[in-house]
């Protein structure tokens, strides 16, 4: 006859039962893709642009997918984070603009976007969109503008930012070589788009080779009076 032991020792284990012991079961809603977006302001003219490397981990899943946004005819955003959260935002501010046009008869303007997105990422302050946001485009006087947002909504204008993966290399660079840090007795020139262009595609050049989840493709969407052209160039792609 069998033992009781034995029964006990062969009884069917929980289902959270592993070799060494119970498993513990978390959900994570968020995941980060990576990417790096850039913004800058000149004189009349704004830049956005982003990477087109689209990962998770070690793993790659897309090599053509740009994190700039045309939102109007004047304004560009970059977002970078967790890929459904961006893609989803985008969709809200789109529809956003859609319903003050019908009631408007009028296209919002950069800073009217700005101040909007604000109100948006602060009503989900309590489960935030993981979403860095930066606007590029042209304020109501024709001047280059650029907004900068953390995830719950606190927005500031600034000349130019970068955010994303590479976001800390790129940031000291621009403040080098636009915002003339700790340089002494260095003649300030006026930034000009081909200056401008030259330099974006001087740094991500540089990200791409320092930062996994940045590379394979840089978008530049340059907004000036004439509206909205894009520019593309190729990165490491390993």
């Amino acid at each position: 006859m069998l033992s009781t032991a034995y029964y006990a020792h062969h009884q069917e284990q929980p289902r959270d039962y592993h070799y060494a012991g119970p498993v513990e079961h978390r959900f994570n809603p968020y995941t980060f893709n990576g990417g790096t977006v850039l913004a800058l302001a000149g004189e009349d003219f704004s830049l956005v642009a982003s990477d087109t490397r689209l990962s998770e981990g070690y793993s790659i899943h897309s090599r053509d997918t740009p994190k700039c946004y045309k939102l109007t005819d004047k304004t560009v955003i970059g977002c970078s984070g967790f890929h459904g959260d961006c893609l989803t935002l985008t969709k809200i501010i789109e529809a956003r603009l859609k319903m003050y046009k019908h009631s408007n008869n009028k296209t919002m303007t950069s800073g009217a976007i700005a101040a909007m997105l604000s109100t948006i990422l602060y009503s989900r302050r309590f489960f935030p969109y993981y979403v860095y946001n930066i606007i590029g485009g042209l304020d109501e006087e024709g001047k280059g503008a650029v907004y900068s947002f953390d995830p719950v909504g606190s927005y500031q204008r600034d000349c130019y930012k970068a955010g994303g993966s590479a976001s800390a290399m790129l940031q000291p660079l621009l403040d080098n070589q636009i915002g003339y840090k700790n340089m002494q007795n260095v003649e300030q020139l006026p930034l000009t788009l081909e200056k401008s262009l030259q330099l974006v595609k001087d740094v991500f050049i540089s990200a791409a080779e320092r930062d996994v989840y940045t590379g394979d493709a840089l978008k530049i969407c340059i907004v000036d009076k004439d509206g909205i052209r894009e520019e593309t160039i190729s990165l490491r792609k390993d």
